[in-house]
């Protein structure tokens, strides 16, 4: 943990010496997460489950391919925001691991990635097991994005 936290010292010195405004060092992770979990989030988690829930194949089909198709960037824009907010955090001289906003961003990282390998590895024969655990994981990684957001907004003011 120190060598990752000396690398972020690092940048963080470097994103601080380039003279960036306090507000955007504060709200600028804030701002840009809640787009990425309550747009992109929303959608991916509604277009998933109208895939799964609807007997229209045509609307099924659509609604798969736009999941399929905004999944992966929210989840690499979830992984840049992550790594956004801990320089945030680090250009406030605010510690990292204290944080439940941090270990619940942690999480929401870790149960993307697993449920990108769901829908990856668990897939191929169209296993219905595989693809109800894919939904309910899912459901459950955007209701704790809600409360990830709602720690985040408390740090924020807190900070």
């Amino acid at each position: 943990m120190e060598a990752i936290n000396n690398l972020l010292e690092s940048v963080a010195q470097w994103f601080s010496s380039i003279g960036i405004p306090d507000p955007i060092v504060h709200w600028g992770h804030p701002l840009m997460m809640s787009i990425v979990v309550f747009v992109m989030g929303s959608v991916v988690g509604l277009e998933g489950w109208q895939a799964r829930l609807t007997t229209e194949p045509d609307v099924s089909q659509k609604s798969r391919m736009s999941h399929r198709l905004i999944a992966p960037w929210m989840f690499l824009f979830m992984a840049l925001g992550y790594t956004g907010g801990l320089l945030s955090l680090k250009m406030q001289n605010q510690s990292i691991l204290e944080s439940p906003h941090f270990w619940t961003g942690s999480f929401i990282l870790v149960l993307l990635a697993v449920n990108g390998l769901i829908s990856k590895f668990g897939f191929g024969s169209e296993k219905s097991n595989f693809r109800a655990l894919h939904a309910y994981v899912g459901s459950i990684t955007l209701c704790l994005m809600f409360l990830h957001a709602l720690l985040g907004l408390k740090l924020g003011l807190a900070i």
